[in-house]
């Protein structure tokens, strides 16, 4: 077995909750009882008001990739760090964005790297992408002649990882829609702002203005996280935000950013300096999903969405060497060390650590 310990099951902690866990690729959910809620609303007094619906949020070790989770030999279920990784990179951009006067967000407090406590919102269901250079999917479907993306047109003769005159905004759906027209009833679909607009209600927005808000606030934390990570020499490539309704003290509904921001696993990141030697160098996922395709046997069954049940049995079966694992650890905890300006540390109990605190400070484990 590895020695390096990692969160990799996060769905089973002993937290007193209402409901089901809901677990997702990499965090799971749990909503605490009203009781809970209202206990920690007056005890640690969050800005919420009363009777806002608190969950815990717990990140894993878990590493996805083309929609499927992968694992490493000898019992390495997950990437040692990369949970704190994102969790510590998000919470760091949603600061500056407040320190910024941009929109807030849905994290009242972080008891651990692995845990945010967040508030309950009424989310957006659009993938809001925003994309600086040409790359990845985009130029797949470019160097076969697409050239429109999201209604947005792109001019002949651009190269492989070629800057943008623009930051485009390429939207997509977030889960699946029914019943529009032109709207394929698939989960991450492109669609145009035209789309969202004729449809404000099945993509849960309230008005028209929030839609120009969400990209507002789309493009200026991404020109925030660019400029912070240019004085890094880092190369802010793309990134996906979501959004959320929640309502303030004062009854008012505001939109704010929810689950992450700017993270590796949300964003490609390119070193600056191999970029103008004229070579990529992944920060983020993006160099996690390139591994993969280049040792997979078959790398058509990772990008052929016709092949999801051989990709599934494939990464249900496939283990990574440890020490490919271990390169992945260092890629996300080198690039969040950098961007947090301090040596992340991994903990040696991660699942421990996290039960403990959430019991003698918070009051929520079920003896």
């Amino acid at each position: 077995m590895s020695s390096y310990k990692v969160l990799d099951v996060n769905d089973d902690l002993p937290i007193r909750t209402k409901g089901a866990v809901h677990s997702g690729k990499v965090r799971s959910v749990y909503w605490l009882t009203d009781q809970d809620s209202a206990r920690l609303i007056e005890e640690k007094g969050y800005d919420v008001p009363t009777g806002t619906e608190l969950a815990i949020m717990v990140i894993s070790d878990r590493i996805s990739a083309f929609d499927c989770i992968w694992q490493g030999e000898n019992g390495l279920n997950g990437v040692p760090g990369k949970g704190i990784a994102l969790n510590s990179v998000a919470a760091h951009w949603f600061k500056l964005f407040d320190e910024a006067g941009l929109a807030g967000n849905h994290i009242v407090d972080i008891p651990h790297p692995y845990v945010w406590i967040v508030r309950k919102a009424s989310t957006v269901r659009v993938e809001a992408i925003a994309r600086q250079y040409i790359t990845g999917s985009m130029w797949r479907d470019y160097s076969k002649g697409v050239r429109e993306f999201c209604g947005i047109g792109l001019p002949e003769g651009l190269t492989a990882h070629q800057k943008l005159d623009d930051v485009l905004i390429t939207p997509s759906t977030k889960g699946i829609i029914r019943g529009l027209p032109d709207v394929p009833e698939v989960d991450d679909v492109n669609i145009t702002r035209r789309n969202i607009t004729d449809n404000l209600d099945a993509f849960n927005f309230k008005s028209e203005a929030d839609v120009a808000l969400y990209e507002k606030l789309l493009s200026e934390g991404f020109a925030l996280i660019s400029n912070e990570l240019a004085q890094l020499d880092q190369i802010f490539v793309d990134t996906k935000f979501e959004f959320g309704y929640v309502e303030d003290k004062n009854g008012t509904e505001r939109l704010i950013y929810i689950d992450e921001v700017g993270t590796p696993d949300s964003s490609r990141i390119w070193d600056g300096p191999a970029y103008r030697d004229g070579k990529i160098v992944e920060n983020s996922k993006e160099g996690f999903r390139q591994l993969l395709i280049n040792n997979v046997p078959d790398s058509d069954v990772l990008l052929n969405k016709d092949r999801m049940n051989e990709r599934e049995q494939l990464a249900a079966s496939y283990k990574l060497p440890e020490q490919v694992m271990m390169s992945v650890s260092d890629t996300y905890v080198g690039i969040a060390s950098k961007i947090v300006g301090r040596q992340l540390s991994i903990p040696q109990s991660p699942r421990d650590e996290v039960i403990a605190v959430l019991d003698k400070e918070y009051g929520l484990i079920d003896a």
